[in-house]
Parts: structure tokens; sequence; C-alpha cells
């Protein structure tokens, strides 16, 4: 893999008045003269399901009011197989959350279009709006770009007046800004991010006022109807009910006054993050931050006011909000392979493929490794864990990727099995962060050439006995004598007994 730059077809961000820092902006079609003046500007909403603190939502509301136009909000539901294969789970939740959103949309008398036959659609409610403008949230991943391109190549085709705008409202600091290249770790990319920082954490402004709608009116929903029949579609995975979705259980999560993460939890989170007995040191954001219920900037300023209480928990969240999860996004918008091997550094392939035919003690299919029915109840702990709770606890899924890379027959079939039960599973799978977990873990993403190529010293693949930047635990009987998982289905946590000695593990195992 060698570090790309894109070369997408856009040009600099608008000078027109938008809420919006303008390299946040991209201008993906710049429209025409057979434009019509006035006509409604929609914002395609995907990845930032939310109303309040929305970037994209903010510009396409500024050009509105500057050009005395109406505004509407269009979100497009992708037909079955459903993005990235979503589940039942996933959908359930995202379904959930669009129903509360388009009530707040109504209250705000903002007309809100949900396209059930997917982003097809849009170019032809365009059309029929009579639309002048098309905002775009932005997300790295592939099939999000490819129907970009395609709604895109149709109004070029089609209504080549209509100008089409990309708004990254996902990051801190837009990606394309944080940097122009393929980043090799998260070292190189924190200076630069630090570097532009305070530019892009800004508190939001108010939405603007805009023109009253006076155009088609959109149909209703039945959401109780629509949910049960996308579920009864979708793989059968049991949706989660230890997170609500929707902007409000969001915030609550972040800042409640009975459970909030930087009201009443923070001052642990840097001690006991990595302790899997200990769930309530972690933020239980990220379901809210996949599917854009909360915005990280929200998060990132909000942990800055509360700096005070523990400056150590708010730095160490801080680097796991803005430069661990925006790197993430860099990786896969530079490395269009973020998912597969080819996306893997040269060294690491080459390292991974020398070893590939190495003999393993244990061999399994991906359906015993998705029932977990291995040799080890750590591993099987932690991948029940994800089934029914819909999260792995972030300490052990560097070793439940790497147990996999052992466990099949080489480093390809190893990366789609774990891609596969994490994304199948995960309430927020199907994520970059998701993606450059499971290539860490397994290719080596963003570690040195010489702590990755040490995994290989020793010629029995004894992957127990070494650490890829994270913990690998070698089965003690004390380790084990105490993991006793009970409790499974239903509850918060798969952890009986304490298992103190990981911490230990962690700092005595290592390359």
């Amino acid at each position: 893999m060698r570090p790309t730059t894109v070369s997408p077809r856009t040009v600099p961000g608008p000078t027109n008045p938008s809420p919006a820092h303008p390299s946040r902006v991209r201008v993906i079609h710049p429209g025409g003269d057979d434009g019509k003046p006035g006509g409604p500007v929609v914002y395609w909403m995907l990845r930032e399901q939310r109303l309040a603190d929305n970037w994209a939502l903010l510009h396409a509301a500024g050009l509105a009011a500057a050009s005395a136009s109406p505004l509407a909000v269009a979100f497009a539901l992708f037909p079955k197989p459903f993005l990235l294969s979503a589940r039942r789970r996933q959908l359930g939740f995202l379904l959930r959350g669009l129903r509360l959103l388009s009530a707040d949309a109504a209250a705000r008398r903002l007309p809100f279009f949900l396209l059930t036959g997917g982003p097809t659609e849009i170019p032809a409610l365009l059309r029929r709006l009579g639309a002048s403008t098309l905002v775009a949230d932005f997300s790295p991943l592939r099939p999000v770009k490819e129907a970009l391109d395609a709604v895109v190549d149709d109004l070029r085709r089609d209504a080549p007046g209509v100008t089409v705008h990309q708004v990254d409202a996902h990051n801190v600091v837009p990606v394309w800004a944080a940097s122009g290249k393929l980043e090799y770790s998260a070292k190189t990319f924190r200076s630069k991010i630090s570097k532009v920082m305070d530019e892009y954490l800004v508190e939001f402004p108010e939405l603007p006022a805009v023109a009253p709608w006076d155009r088609e009116q959109p149909e209703d929903v039945n959401w109780e109807e629509l949910i049960n029949r996308v579920c009864s579609e979708a793989d059968n995975v049991k949706e989660i009910d230890w997170c609500e979705p929707g902007e409000e259980a969001a915030m609550e999560a972040l800042l409640g006054s009975k459970d909030g993460f930087l009201t009443k939890r923070i001052k642990s989170y840097e001690t006991d993050r990595n302790d899997p007995t200990k769930a309530r040191a972690l933020s239980g954001l990220s379901p809210y931050l996949h599917f854009g219920h909360i915005s990280a900037q929200r998060c990132a300023l909000e942990a800055k006011k509360h700096r005070h209480l523990s400056p150590k928990s708010v730095d160490a969240f801080l680097e796991e909000l803005v430069v661990r999860r925006e790197l993430a996004d860099n990786f896969c918008y530079y490395q269009p392979q973020y998912d597969s091997l080819s996306g893997a550094w040269d060294w690491a392939r080459k390292t991974l493929m020398d070893h590939a035919t190495d003999k393993r003690e244990h061999i399994y299919t991906r359906e015993q490794l998705e029932n977990a029915k291995t040799h080890d109840p750590l591993w099987n702990a932690s991948q029940l864990e994800m089934v029914h709770h819909g999260k792995m606890h972030g300490f052990m899924r560097m070793y439940w990727a790497k147990k996999i890379l052992e466990w099949t027959s080489g480093p390809e079939e190893a990366l789609s099995v774990a891609i596969y039960l994490n994304d199948k599973y995960e309430i927020d799978g199907r994520d970059p962060s998701g993606y450059v977990g499971c290539m860490w873990s397994i290719c080596g993403l963003h570690d040195q050439v010489g702590v990755f190529c040490s995994l290989y010293r020793e010629s029995n693949y004894d992957f127990h006995k070494h650490r890829l930047l994270t913990t690998i635990l070698e089965p003690t009987s004390s380790l084990y004598n105490t993991a006793v998982f009970s409790g499974l289905e239903g509850t918060s946590s798969i952890w009986k007994d304490t298992l103190h000695e990981l911490r230990w593990l962690q700092e005595k195992i290592r390359c």
C-alpha cells in the first residue's frame, strides 16, 4: 500500500454566506446558469442523523437564507440488502432515531422527505421540487461515495443547473483539511490536527431562518409499519435495549444528571477504561456518534468545559474522540481498499503472506467463530458479549481479532471474518473505526514496522506470546480461574468475576 491523495471532481468551498468553515465544504458540482433562482435547498442527510449541531444542515440553511429560498431535509433509506448489509439491530436503531427526528423536524416546520427506494430517488425529488442546491453529508466509505457519484452523474445529465455541495459535519477537523494524504500513525496525524484544532473547535450557531416551505409536502410515514417491514427483511440480529436512539438520549448519555459520562463518570475514564469489569468507565457514546445522533464536536466542546473535573481523563477521551476516530476517517478516505489485505502497508502484507502457510494448532470455520465454539473461554466470552450485547469491550477487541488471524487459514480469511462479525453484531459496525480496528489488529495498520514484524520471530506462530501495540493475553491458569462468565443475554456485562490480571498482562506482555 502506498500513501495516496484523493483528487475528486471538486473545487474549493463556496464564498457565499454560510455558518460553516469554508474548508468544511466542497463543491462537488457547481451547477450552471440554467439553475432555478430561489429554488429550494435540499439537505441529503445520511451520516449525520440530527438537527442540532450539524454543520451540513447549517450550511444548507445558510444557503437558503442567503437566497430567500425554502429548505428541506431528505433521507434515502438504502433498499435491501441495505447499506453495507445492515442488520435488524442497526436498522431498528436507525429508523427509531429517524422517527424522533422527523417529529422534531415537523415541530420546526422543516419538511422531512423519507425515500425508501434509496439514493436513486434523490435526483427525481430535486427535479420535482425545482431545487437549486443539494447539500450532502460526507462519508469515506465506498458505497456512500458511489451513491453520491451516481446522484451527481444523474444531475449532470438531466438537471445540470443543480449545485451539489458536500459538508464534513462528522469530524471536528474536516478530513481533507486535517491531512492531504494517508497518515502512517496517530503520532503523525496528531501533530497535524493539533495545529488547526482551535480553528474548527468552535461553538455552533443557531440555525438561520429560511423562507416558509411552499412546495410538495412529504408523504406521511407509518413508522411502526416501516420499522416492522424493514426489520423483517433484514438479517435477524436482535435489537439492543441498553441504548435508546435519538438526539435527546445522546445528550443524556453525555451530560445527563443521573448517569451522564461527563457529569458523573468522567473521573474514572483515564484509569479504568481498559478494565473489562468496569464498563461504566466508558463513554457509551459510540452508537450515537456512528449514527450521527450527536456531534463529536459537541462532545469535544463539552469535554473541555468539564476538564477541571479530571484533566487526564478528559485528555484521554479527546484523544480517542478526535485523534483516533478521525484517523480512521483519514484511512478510509485515502485508502479505497480499507477493508481488504490490499489496503495494508506493503511490509505488513509481505510479512503476513510469508507466514500464511505456517502451521496452526487450531483452525475454526466462520460459523464456529460466530457461535463462540472455540477452545478459548476468554475469546468465546468476548464474542458472545458482542453477539448478545451489541458491543465488545474495547480492551478485548485486539485480542479477539488477532486470535481470528491465528485460527483461520490465512490473513485474507481472517480479515474477512473479523469484518463480517464486527459489521453484523456491533451496533456501531459498518464504520471507519471498525474497519481500522480490524486492519490494525490483523494487518498492523498504524504500527511501526519493527513492532509488527517482531510478531513472527517464532516459527510456531504462537500469538499468545506477543503483542501488537495492545494486549495479547497469556492463557495462564490464574487468569482463567478468575474468568467466570455468566448472564450474557440482556445484561450490560459478561464478566462475573474481575479480571485484574488483564491490565497487569498489558504491561508485562510486549514485543
